[in-house]
């Protein structure tokens, strides 16, 4: 079992930053991809971005590519996601999810742990 908390929500305006934050505990750190997801109401959850274990391969959503940065910490089990340049349409529901994987370049979807997500708004 794999235990996801994310923080670091809230409101912000438009052109401003947020910085998420998603502790996991319950397995070896390295052994699992991280990933951001969203969900904004009335919309599909979309799949934002991603790490692998390593750290070394990373993967955003053109709606978000060159605005937002994913990260991982080895030494605090805890995944980033730093968004820039937020915009009005960034506004979700912003869930943390993890994927246990033997392939260390392994990213993209179905993950198998999630966290119970953070809210983010964007005012304009």
């Amino acid at each position: 079992q794999v235990q996801l908390v994310e923080s670091g929500g809230g409101l912000v305006q438009a052109g401003g930053s947020l910085r998420l934050s998603c502790a996991a505990s319950g397995r070896t750190f390295s052994s699992y991809a991280m990933g951001w997801f969203r969900q904004a109401p009335g919309k599909e959850r979309e799949f934002v971005s991603a790490i692998n274990r390593s750290g070394v391969g990373t993967y955003y959503a053109d709606s978000v590519k060159g605005r937002f940065t994913i990260a991982r910490d080895h030494a605090k089990n805890t995944v980033y996601l730093q968004m820039d340049s937020l915009k009005p349409e960034d506004t979700a529901i912003y869930y943390c999810a993890a994927r246990v994987t033997s392939s260390s370049g392994s990213y993209l979807p179905p993950y198998d742990y999630w966290g119970q997500g953070t809210q983010v708004t964007v005012s304009s």
